[in-house]
């Protein structure tokens, strides 16, 4: 199994997404390269993320950049539906090089290349969120989610 973080905007509607997809074995809601070992106080830099656990045998990078870019605007910085502020980025982590080569290739292969805002970096530290956080969707189904309700159910 391979791991790759997968920053989207809120971390509910993108980690119950995720969760779905061919080749996934595992999801966790979490925070990636922030500033801070811990989330005390303020966010310090983090993008919220799901950490994403795949079987490279059964989906490759590339294709979870093309489920990736089926939930989010890749033209917004900071944003993603209502959710406003440098925590809501969109962007892909990972310690694994090959991983963000072919991310910064699926982006840099599409016409729209150049107005894309999705960040494409090495992880640098990552922190769980709270058990609250963990599947929050699945208990919470009425909680606010900025992926259309057909989209997080698309691949179930």
């Amino acid at each position: 199994m391979e791991v790759i973080y997968i920053a989207g905007g809120c971390l509910w509607g993108v980690q119950a997404f995720i969760k779905t997809l061919p080749g996934v074995t595992f999801t966790e809601a979490g925070r990636a390269n922030g500033t801070s070992n811990t989330l005390e106080g303020e966010y310090d830099g983090y993008a919220e993320c799901v950490k994403t656990e795949f079987d490279p045998k059964v989906v490759t990078v590339t294709r979870l950049m093309e489920y990736f870019f089926e939930i989010i605007d890749p033209y917004s910085l900071n944003k993603q539906g209502d959710d406003v502020g440098e925590k809501y980025r969109t962007g892909v982590y990972s310690e694994d090089p090959k991983h963000l080569e072919a991310a910064r290739t699926f982006i840099k292969r599409r016409n729209d290349s150049d107005r894309i805002v999705v960040e494409v970096s090495p992880l640098t530290n990552y922190v769980r969120s709270a058990e609250e956080h963990q599947d929050r969707l699945a208990r919470c189904p009425d909680d606010y989610c900025h992926i259309p309700e057909a989209l997080l159910s698309k691949y179930k």
